[in-house]
């Protein structure tokens, strides 16, 4: 039998490399977007490429909408000549895109207004990289009805690695809280990529020893493995990941904490940096880039002229920082999941293998859980307290700044270096 016919809109760096695996899976795609060199790149790969929303739409019972914001999803989908009103009766449509959970709420909303209900509406944020994306090997977090998984869960697996594929509980929504509460990991560790080489920079630390050192250590995180390669090769221009999408990102966190009443100590302070970028220009360059904030010597060509001791010193400096930042980042992300009522252990299971794992999130959410959860006692954290500690006071004599090292510092002398103390920061009163 001929597979089905699917319609994508949004062939960026993600939605490219989505689309072009559903054709090599065999599948006739149609794709639109508004930029020409993507739709000559798409039909050289094997896609049909359209200038009209309405076309990309007309007899495809399957469509991925996998665009950057809200805002560009809803002039695509409701507009007359837009989406909804030119796909089939009974036609699957899954938002890709990470939107706000409220967002995705009102697309179901609106679909039921405008009488197209008969659509199998499915709230689907992935995450993974362009790499991973190309792949059809990405962690996909999928809210919806059961008709609505059941119509779509092929084209779900298809997108998605075999054991990547989380379905969550509670409908439309659920998948976008489950991003969100991810790209709480992400939006920190992107930047503390930067807050590390910029701070080994000024210590005098050569960048390709600081990548080594810090991938075989507890301050390992998949965005440091990731992003370092850029950062080395000074790969910002474009770059594969602009600082606007995960601003955009950082945004709908801080936004929907606001909304709760939730504190999300490092990520507004993220958010304030990536603001500080965006105001420099930066907003179209790699996330990676934001070391400049910190130097601007490239760090592959720093020489400190160190000893081995003293260089040995120095490289535990910056591990011990993004130790205690990792850390922090692991407790406000499940203790946001909390909030919002995620199922904390799929949480764990998504994101421990996701783009925002780390090894601090590894050793410590599943204890951060079981407390949460009512079913552990608190500890004490000393070593990533001290190791921070150090780092921090080595910054100010220095004149470094870190923004997430000074705010991660703060809550865990707040929290007097204990997990229960730790979680106990954001209990919303």
């Amino acid at each position: 039998m001929s597979k089905p016919a699917i319609g994508f809109c949004g062939l960026g760096a993600m939605g490219f490399g989505m689309a072009t695996h559903l054709i090599k899976q065999g599948y006739p795609v149609t794709g639109f977007d508004v930029w020409q060199p993507t739709l000559d790149k798409f039909k050289a790969a094997g896609g049909v490429p359209s200038t009209s929303l309405s076309e990309s739409a007309k007899d495809k019972d399957f469509y991925i909408v996998m665009v950057a914001t809200a805002q560009q999803a809803q002039s695509a989908l409701f507009p007359e000549d837009g989406i909804v009103n030119n796909l089939p009766k009974g036609a699957t449509l899954l938002l890709c895109s990470t939107v706000p959970s409220e967002y995705a709420k009102s697309v179901e909303k609106e679909l039921k207004e405008k009488g197209r209900d008969d659509i199998y509406f499915i709230d689907a944020p992935v995450s993974g990289g362009t790499f991973r994306a190309a792949d059809g090997t990405l962690s996909i977090m999928a809210g919806a009805s059961d008709p609505a998984i059941e119509k779509g869960k092929w084209l779900l697996d298809e997108l998605s690695a075999p054991t990547k594929l989380f379905i969550v509980q509670s409908g439309i929504g659920a998948g976008s809280n489950m991003k969100m509460v991810h790209q709480v990991l992400a939006a920190i560790q992107i930047l503390s990529v930067s807050e590390a080489f910029g701070f080994a920079a000024r210590l005098g630390l050569e960048g390709k020893e600081v990548r080594e050192a810090v991938i075989k250590s507890e301050g390992w995180s998949w965005m440091f493995e990731n992003r370092s390669v850029r950062t080395l090769g000074e790969d910002y221009f474009p770059g594969a990941s602009a600082v606007f999408i995960i601003l955009k990102d950082t945004g709908i966190i801080t936004s929907m904490a606001r909304l709760l009443n939730f504190p999300t100590y490092l990520c507004t302070a993220a958010e304030q940096v990536y603001l500080s970028g965006v105001d420099r220009g930066w907003g179209p360059n790699d996330d990676a880039g934001l070391v400049r904030l910190w130097t601007s010597e490239p760090v592959s060509s720093i020489n400190g002229n160190l000893s081995p001791e003293e260089k040995q010193a120095k490289l535990d400096l910056v591990v011990s920082l993004l130790v205690g930042i990792h850390f922090v980042a692991a407790a406000e992300s499940i203790a946001f999941g909390k909030h919002v009522g995620l199922p904390l252990q799929q949480l764990y299971e998504l994101c421990v293998e996701a783009a925002g794992g780390s090894a601090m999130f590894k050793s410590f959410g599943p204890k951060y859980i079981s407390i949460l959860e009512g079913k552990g006692e608190g500890e004490s954290v000393q070593g990533p307290f001290d190791g921070l500690k150090k780092a921090v006071d080595e910054a100010q004599s220095i004149k470094c700044p870190l923004y997430l090292g000074g705010a991660a510092l703060n809550l865990l002398v707040s929290s007097k270096a204990s997990l229960e103390g730790l979680l106990a920061l954001y209990t919303v009163r």
